[in-house]
């Protein structure tokens, strides 16, 4: 084949497996948004990936992205992204960029998404990746995600790709009144539960358990890097 044909194979292949990720990883485990299934049948996962492992990247698993992270699997990113609960007008917090796929999901539901990540080759390479693909509503600090973003703050949705002991004071104070976060918590050693935290209009919490997860450990360190 030329190198065009061979592009568009490969563009209708990727395509095929889109779908087949949304059938059998979304829809089938009960993702339900419709607006969040539209934008993981469109989103072209593999090119937040190496190129190496282009071919796994729609596969019911994450994969390595460098520097000890990975890119959640598709049905991890479809349920975090469904249960904020975005409507379009929010500004979204995310805590963890990693390769910057899932702030992708979320720039395309959102108005705003500010996203945090502590490796600076991976903030880099997300911003790189984001940029070519045409976003204009994300802007990737390097940072200390932990202290959240308080010159951008307050923010109608947080969610945390990390998982710690317990939710960080400093997001859920960046949370905005009747906003939501989504994070886990618990041991790193057995893994956490995904909560879905909401503040009342009074500052109250709201603490809903949704399924146990497996995430990296969310990392405290100095304080932001300019």
């Amino acid at each position: 084949m030329t190198g065009g044909a061979e592009a568009k194979a490969g563009s209708a292949r990727f395509a095929r497996e889109r779908e087949r990720m949304v059938e059998e990883q979304l829809i089938a485990r009960g993702v339900r948004d419709p607006r969040v299934i539209e934008v993981m049948r469109r989103l072209p996962r593999h090119v937040f990936v190496d190129e190496a492992l282009r071919d796994r990247a729609y596969g019911d698993h994450p994969l390595p992205i460098g520097e000890g992270q990975t890119i959640s699997q598709p049905f991890i990113v479809g349920r975090m992204t469904e249960l904020l609960q975005l409507g379009g007008r929010e500004k979204v917090l995310e805590v963890g960029t990693g390769c910057g796929y899932q702030a992708a999901v979320l720039a395309e539901l959102a108005e705003r998404v500010c996203t945090m990540e502590r490796i600076p080759r991976l903030a880099t390479r997300a911003r790189e990746t984001l940029e070519g693909l045409g976003y204009r509503n994300v802007w990737v600090r390097t940072a200390n995600g932990t202290l959240g973003w308080p010159d951008e703050a307050p923010f109608d949705r947080i969610l945390v790709a990390a998982g710690g002991p317990g939710v960080p004071p400093p997001l859920f104070e960046q949370l905005a009144e009747g906003g939501r976060m989504v994070i886990p918590v618990g041991g790193s050693s057995e893994g956490q539960q995904l909560l879905g935290v909401g503040k009342q209009a009074d500052g109250r919490t709201t603490t809903k358990r949704t399924l146990p997860v497996r995430f990296v450990p969310l990392t405290r360190d100095q304080g932001p890097k300019q």
